[in-house]
Order: C-alpha cells, then structure tokens, then sequence
C-alpha cells in the first residue's frame, strides 16, 4: 500500500509539472508568436524601462528619508551635480525685514467734523417735521430716524433738549465749532494700539478717497472717544431760554454722536507688507558637484541640515518628473540602438522574444536587489561608522547578470548586456564611473569564466576569476582616491574577493529556477540529459534497441565532429541520443528494430509506409516536451531529418503506380525544417552515415572514406545544408572525423588460428556449438559495392582526405 500511494504521488506532481510546464510553453509561444513579435518587443521595452527608471530614482540620498540637525550621518552624501539652492532661511528672514519695516496704514477721514454737523442739521429737521406735522406724527417713527442719523436712540431728555435748542440759531454754528475743537486733536478709537503702532511708524491715507496723507505727524497727540466726552464739559453753549440741565443733555449727545476720525487700515497695511516681502528677490547657496555635503558617522549641524533639506526640496516638484523623463530616455537610448546594433553586425546575436523576456526579468530583479543593497549599506553605516558606504559595493554581484545569461545564451548577448547595463548602474549609484567600470569588467570576466560550463564548480572557478579582478580594481581604485595605506583599503579588499564568491552562490541557485520556468537547456542540464539510464532512453533501449544502438553510435560520431569543428560538442551529442525517440511507439516498422523477423512494410503501401517514417519526428517531438527535454534538443529532432526524401518508397511509389498515376515528390519528403545549426547538420550527417554504414560488407578504411563522401555529397547536393552555418571547411573535418570513429568502429581483427574444443552436439541445421566462443554467426561478405559510383555528387572534392 506505502509503495502504491507512493507512486500515486508521483503520478499526480509529474500531472501537475506537465501541466504548468504546458502552461509556460503556451504563455511563451504566445509572447513570441510571430504575428505579434515586435509589437510584444516595444510593450517589453517600454515596460522595463518604466520599472527600471523608478528602481533608479530616486537616489539613495534623496530618499524619504529627513535629516535633523543634531541626527547622526549613516552614510557619506554628496552633491552629485552642481546647485543653485535657495537659502529659504535667508531669503525669509530678509522677508521679514522688508515687512516689518513697512509703516502701519491708518485711515484718516479729513470730513468728520462736516459729517457730525451734518447729522446735527438732518435730525433738526426731523424734529422740526414732526412739530409740524404733530397730529400725524408718531413718536416711533420719530425715534428710528433719529437712531438712522446718528447711530444710537437718544435718550427722551437729549430728544427734548434737542427741540428746545433747535428753536435757537446759533445752535447749528455753536455744534460745529464743538467739532472743529473736538477733532482737531484727532479722535482714535484704540489709543493703546495706536501708541504702540507710533513707535514703528505710521502712514495716513485719506479715509474717503485713499489718496497718502504722508506720515503721522505727532504735534498734537490725538484723543480717545472718551476724552473727546471728557472735553466737552469744558464747553459752554449759550442759548436763551435753555436750562442748564438741557445743556448738559446736549452735550451728552454730541459725546454719543462723536466718531473716530483715525482708524487702523488692516487691508492696506497687508498689502503694503505684502508688496515689501515679494520685492524681497530669493538668496542662493551654489553648490559644486562633488562637494561633500556631510560625512558618515558626523553629527548633522543646523547648516548642513539646512543644505540637506534645500537638496530634498531641489530634487521634488518639476525636477522629479524631468528627472524621471531623462532617465527613462537613456535607458531606452541604452536598450534599444546596442541592440540594433548587435543584430546587425554580430553573428551570433539573434535573441528570441523568450530570451528577451528573460533577459529583462534578471535585469529588473537584479537592479531591486542592487537597490536593496544600497539601501542596506546606508543603514549599515550607523552600527559601523568605519566602514564607508562605498566599500559596501565592493560586494554587490555586478557579474550575475552576464555569467547567466552567458550560462544560457550565448557570449556575445552576454557582452551586449554587459555594456548596457553598466551604465545604468553607474547612474543608480549617483553617476558613479567607479560601478560603471567595476560592473563591466566583473562581468565580462565572470562571463568569460561560465563558457562551456559543463558542471557547476566551473561556476565557483568563475567566481574566483571575478574576486581576483575585483581585487585588482579595488586596489586601483584605492591608490587613485590617495587612500592606499587606510583601513579602508583593507575592507575594500576583503568585500571584493567576497563579491565573487556570492555572485557564484546567486548563479548556483538560479540557474535551476531558470531552467525549470523557462525551459532553457544548458550545458549542465545536458549533462544530467546526457545519462542513459534516463527514463526515455531506457524505453528506448527495451522498446527499440536497435535505435538505441544506433542513437548512441551517431552521438560519438557527432561528439568528435562537433570538437572539430568548434561547436558545442555536449549538445550534438545529447541531442544525437533522443533525435529518434519518437520510434518507440512503433519500433517494428524500423529496419534497426526488425532483425531476422518479418518486414511490416511489405503489406503496406509506399505512401503509408512513407507517412509512418514521417510521423517518427512528429512523436518525437511530443514525448520531448513531455520530458521536457527543452527548446535545443526539440529543434534537433525536427530538424535532424530535415526535408530529405524517402528515396526507397518514392522509387517503390513510382514502380507500382500506374499509367497515368502521378507520384507526388512532397508525399515522401519529410516535413523539415531544414537544420539551422551547427549541430543539427551535424546530427543528420552522423544519423545517415552511420545508417549506411551497417550496409558495408567489407568495412575497410578506403570503403568507409568513400560511404562517407558520398553520403555527405548527396546531402550537401540535395540542399539540406543550406539553412545551417557549416562550411565546405567544416564538412572536410567532418568528414574526416567520421572516418576516424568508424575506422575505430570497424576495424579488423587479427585472425587467430581456432581453438581446440569439443563437439557437444549439433543442431537442426547443423551447426555446431563451440566451447568457449562467442557464438557468432560468419558474416556472409555481400555482393553490393559500396564504392561510390560516379556522377551525382563525384564532381566535389573528397571530403576527408588530408594532402
């Protein structure tokens, strides 16, 4: 039961792993369809470069982050261009000056005491009107006139009074020399205020018209409203028929009816400080590029909180959004013509839209954590303050990213990435040439270290060829900074010998990731396909053992020619090993597989015949992808066949047909493509001339040399070569390594003399069996010359033949 549930598990994760892994093929082939490849390329573009310019910007220093004088520096700053700060203390401060030194504005109205006899002269006629008309009068009326005259409701004695002194005329003229007296002194509603507004200064405006009356003249000092009622009872009003107490009655209502002359204006004083502060123009501190604004570990002074937060305050607003836009410009300016360039003049450089899509994820991911590790570092410089920030980017992994892409690309996109990404980093880092230089040359060596990896120390010895560069541009960098013989020289060191360990340790642990998501094949991956004890090449073996044999011969065959020829050896040869997988689901109706037994093929037509060979690649491309055996080896298997003719059933095809019957050429080709690199040609050529070499009766050096050249003749005549990048170079040390390995393959044995042994019995058929041999049939030589004939492909040069 343990066992059985055991493998119900495994039957579920290798359902669910099939299933994603269909998944991300469908998203992929989706992303790269044809249809839409440049179109999903700009999307791609723009989008990285939009998450690449907010992963860039801001600068570490220009953070969220507020400095308090008195706080303690985590990290060095410096002005990374130069400034034109406004020094908003200063220019406030002058601000204030230029306001405060503006006057108070206080309103005077010239017309007061007109306006007080004038009130004097409308409630007399009031009274008078009503005394006139008294039998229509109501005394109601009466009260809210003179309450709208003179602002308040006079008491019924200062109404009767009022009346009494009306009847006199000189009433009118004795009221006005009472005001002339009255605001010639000039009445204030706030003395205390205007006593202190007097020691700053005061300007005078006309009330009515707002024209400048200069400044406050103090000859005579002005009145409060009470000391204006205080002085009128010093005043005697002469009227005949008046009593004193209606005298007083009078005087107590011009008291009432007396107003401020001198009021505080609130609006034109704002206005006038206002105008005063804007003429004010703005200080500047200039700042140079460079110029260390405080250091790590220091205690942050008010002036230098000061520059921090003019800094912060530079780089908000318009700045950020034409920051942002610059930025983003470079990084497209950066992506795009190095790419144009590349494929126009690099061979090798043809990324896929899955390569590109891969190639921007590592870039953003590893531009977050080289953002992370800026910020960590600034944070470490408050618990080390001996340590400088920028010894921390000894130890960041500039090189990861082109020791993976080299690892599952090739070198020449490696260097490409190499030389733009650079760059980018050197603004990341406050436009430092410093990481530009570091991060460039680290990652050409470390690329440099990954080529042909075949087994993951060669990562490690990688990353030890970067901590050795490292260290050299460490010490550089040192002496150039007159800063050798310091600690820091030390801690410089130390972090660039760890910076190639830990890109080592990242390249270890994704490589796999990578791998397993995208469905990359790299050389190590090959070597772990490269085992023929793996679940395919098993079935293979048991099912059809005769491709098996056959797949393991042309894997040798395309080995040594691949080393010839400089390709990559690991592939051909893997991929010589499942180019014929999918003839497990019909191992019968291949020769290799039949032996002595019957020929399938007999009771079938040439066309059916033709169309079961065909579908061999067909399935074997199926049972690829659900081994996931990954993109290169997939190519290989569809191209390994190429377009090449089924010559034996189009000939039988064109026996059997009919007068009239057309055989149609395409029905006995097999679908293609043609091979398009290096090792799939090499694939076919191993593939047929290891076929064909089963057919040599007598196998001699000169027989394989000559079965050799025909076979490649005829393919390369046939065209199957065209798409590929071998050369007529290439295929002479082709051919010549084929003939080495089936020399070694085929060589003849020294004849020994037979053995004694005994004769045990006989079969049927006579035959003995012998003791002690190997009970091998004797070869029957055949009739067939396999020496090439001429014509066809005789007219090349022998392939494989050194003068």
């Amino acid at each position: 039961m343990p066992s059985q549930s055991g493998n119900n598990d495994r039957d579920i994760r290798g359902s669910l792993s099939l299933s994603l892994g269909r998944l991300v093929d469908n998203l992929f082939e989706r992303f790269s369809s044809p249809r839409h490849e440049n179109r999903n390329r700009r999307i791609l573009l723009v989008a990285t470069a939009i998450i690449l310019t907010f992963v860039i910007f801001p600068r570490q220093e220009f953070m969220s982050v507020r400095h308090e004088a008195g706080d303690i520096a985590s990290t060095d700053i410096r002005a990374t261009r130069d400034h034109l700060l406004e020094d908003r203390a200063l220019t406030e401060r002058k601000r204030k000056e230029a306001e405060n030194a503006v006057p108070f504005v206080y309103s005077f109205d010239q017309q007061a005491a007109a306006e007080l006899v004038k009130r004097f002269e409308q409630a007399l006629v009031v009274l008078r009107e009503a005394a006139t008309h008294q039998q229509d009068a109501e005394q109601a009326s009466v009260d809210e006139a003179l309450s709208d005259i003179f602002g308040f409701a006079p008491s019924r004695a200062e109404i009767a009074a009022l009346m009494r002194l009306g009847s006199s005329s000189e009433l009118i003229e004795q009221v006005s020399q009472l005001a002339d007296h009255l605001y010639s002194h000039k009445i204030i509603a706030d003395k205390g205020r205007f006593a202190a507004d007097s020691a700053h200064g005061i300007t005078l405006v006309d009330s009515r018209s707002g024209e400048p009356l200069g400044k406050m003249e103090y000859a005579v000092a002005p009145l409060s409203v009470e000391e204006a009622g205080a002085a009128l009872k010093e005043v005697r009003i002469a009227a005949g028929g008046v009593s004193q107490r209606e005298t007083e009655s009078l005087k107590g209502l011009v008291a009432k009816a007396v107003k401020p002359n001198l009021s505080f204006n609130d609006d034109l004083t704002i206005r006038n400080r206002m105008q005063a502060r804007e003429s004010v123009r703005p200080s500047y501190i200039q700042v140079k590029r460079g110029e260390m604004i405080v250091r790590v570990g220091e205690r942050i002074t008010e002036d230098q909180a000061q520059k921090l937060e003019m800094l912060f305050a530079a780089r908000h607003g318009i700045h950020h959004l034409f920051t942002a836009i610059g930025i983003m410009g470079l990084v497209l300016v950066l992506f795009y013509f190095p790419y144009r360039f590349a494929r126009k003049n690099i061979r090798k450089f043809n990324p896929t839209s899955k390569d590109l899509l891969l190639i921007a994820l590592i870039t953003v991911g590893l531009f977050f954590v080289f953002k992370i590790g800026m910020t960590v570092s600034a944070a470490l410089g408050t618990p080390f303050p001996s340590i400088d920030t920028h010894d921390y980017f000894y130890l960041f992994p500039f090189a990861v990213g082109p020791m993976i892409i080299r690892i599952i690309l090739n070198s020449e996109v490696a260097m490409v990435y190499a030389a733009i990404t650079a760059p980018l980093l050197g603004i990341m880092f406050n436009n430092s040439l410093f990481v530009v230089v570091y991060a460039l040359l680290g990652g050409i060596v470390g690329a440099h270290g990954v080529r042909h990896c075949k087994d993951r120390s060669r990562i490690y010895t990688a990353g030890l060829k970067v901590s050795v560069v490292n260290l050299a541009m460490a010490f550089s960098f040192q002496v150039m900074g007159d800063s050798f013989l310091t600690t820091q020289t030390l801690w410089s060191a130390a972090f660039a010998l760890a910076g190639g360990i830990v890109c080592s340790a990242i390249v270890t642990g994704v490589i796999p990731l990578i791998e397993t998501v995208f469905h990359y094949v790299t050389d190590i991956k090959l070597l772990e396909l490269s085992n023929l004890n793996s679940p395919i090449l098993r079935e293979l073996m048991v099912r059809a053992p005769g491709t098996y044999h056959h797949s393991v011969l042309v894997g040798n065959l395309v080995e040594a020619a691949a080393e010839a020829i400089n390709a990559n050896p690991l592939l051909a040869r893997v991929a010589a090993y499942y180019h014929d997988i999918g003839k497990i689901s019909k191992p019968q109706y291949f020769i290799e597989n039949v032996g002595g037994g019957e020929n399938r093929h007999d009771k079938l037509s040439p066309n059916m015949s033709a169309l079961i060979l065909i579908s061999h690649v067909k399935e074997g491309v199926e049972l690829a992808r659900e081994h996931r055996l990954g993109r290169p080896i997939i190519d290989i298997i569809r191209q390994s066949h190429g377009t090449a003719l089924i010559s034996f059933f189009y000939g039988k095809a064109k026996n059997v047909a009919t007068e009239g019957q057309t055989v149609n050429e395409r029905d006995f080709r097999y679908p293609g493509p043609k091979p398009q690199t290096r090792e799939a040609g090499l694939v076919m050529l191993a593939d047929c001339v290891e076929a064909a070499s089963r057919t040599l009766a007598d196998p001699t050096p000169a027989r394989i040399q000559g079965l050799v050249q025909k076979i490649i003749n005829n393919i390369f005549i046939d065209g199957q070569l065209d798409e590929c990048e071998l050369t007529l170079k290439n295929l002479h040390e082709i051919a010549k390594s084929f003939n080495q390995i089936l020399a070694g393959i085929y060589h003849h044995r020294i004849d020994y003399p037979e053995p004694a042994y005994k004769e045990k019995d006989k079969t049927p058929g006579g035959k003995k069996t012998l003791e002690g041999s190997d009970n091998e049939q004797t070869k029957t030589p055949s009739d067939r010359d396999e020496t090439p004939k001429k014509g066809g492909g005789d007219d090349l040069r022998r392939l494989g033949i050194s003068r």
